[in-house]
């Protein structure tokens, strides 16, 4: 893992958490007293990532400010929109910057604790343009369901609707930086969508079943709970 890079996203606005996180990068939301990114960079910092690079929109200065005061050693880049890009035009981006044949890409409300060594190792192997890391959940309605063939190559992407029970899109992806930087993507898209939807039928991509602790702050509910559930080192 010397060398392993990762792209995280923090540029969203956090809308849906105004009333909880005013005037905030939605990654900068405080949970217990700690900024939420401050989390999911040491949870990979303690699986050996070396190199990152932040992807950055609104209020860019707060996020490098937190950064430089708190990770002064770190090895970062910025790669900062000067206009909104969605996630898929963020992480295209942010892949201009980097120095690594795969990174992981991940969104900065989001802490999904897999083994990121067991998603790189399989990417690796299988020779896959993304891989997918997949959280069984049961009795959901808020995210969509992804199936898989034996292989574990990807078979469908089902709507949000209820579910008893699946695997959701955990958010933490391995990505072939070159074959991503390749595809005819520009502008303003979204990752999900338009990369991961519209081209699984036609690329290599599979998913990695984690059942790990999984939170996604980018609802009151859930930023709640994250209150609750993390005890935050100061």
């Amino acid at each position: 893992m010397n060398n392993t890079e990762a792209i995280i996203l923090a540029g969203g606005m956090g809308t849906r958490l105004r009333a909880a996180v005013p005037d905030l990068p939605k990654c900068m939301a405080p949970v217990n007293g700690r900024p939420f990114i401050g989390l999911v960079l040491d949870s990979f910092l303690q699986q050996g990532v070396t190199k990152f690079i932040l992807s950055l929109g609104y209020k860019a200065e707060v996020i490098i400010d937190f950064v430089n005061a708190h990770y002064s050693t770190l090895n970062v880049k910025y790669s900062v929109e000067e206009e909104p890009l969605g996630t898929g035009g963020a992480i295209l981006l942010a892949c201009r910057k980097a120095t690594e044949k795969d990174v992981i890409a991940c969104n900065g409300d989001t802490l999904f604790n897999i083994d990121l060594m067991k998603l790189l190792g399989f990417h690796s192997m299988s020779g896959a343009h993304c891989t997918l890391s997949l959280k069984p959940m049961k009795n959901f309605d808020r995210y969509g369901v992804v199936e898989l063939n034996n292989d574990y190559s990807i078979r469908s992407f089902r709507e949000k609707q209820h579910y008893e029970q699946g695997l959701i899109n955990g958010g933490v992806y391995a990505l072939n930086v070159g074959k991503f930087l390749n595809e005819s993507l520009s502008g303003n898209f979204s990752f999900e969508r338009n990369y991961l939807e519209t081209l699984y039928t036609k690329r290599r991509m599979f998913g990695v079943v984690q059942d790990k602790y999984f939170i996604d702050i980018g609802i009151p509910e859930d930023y709640e709970r994250a209150q609750r559930e993390l005890v935050t080192e100061s």
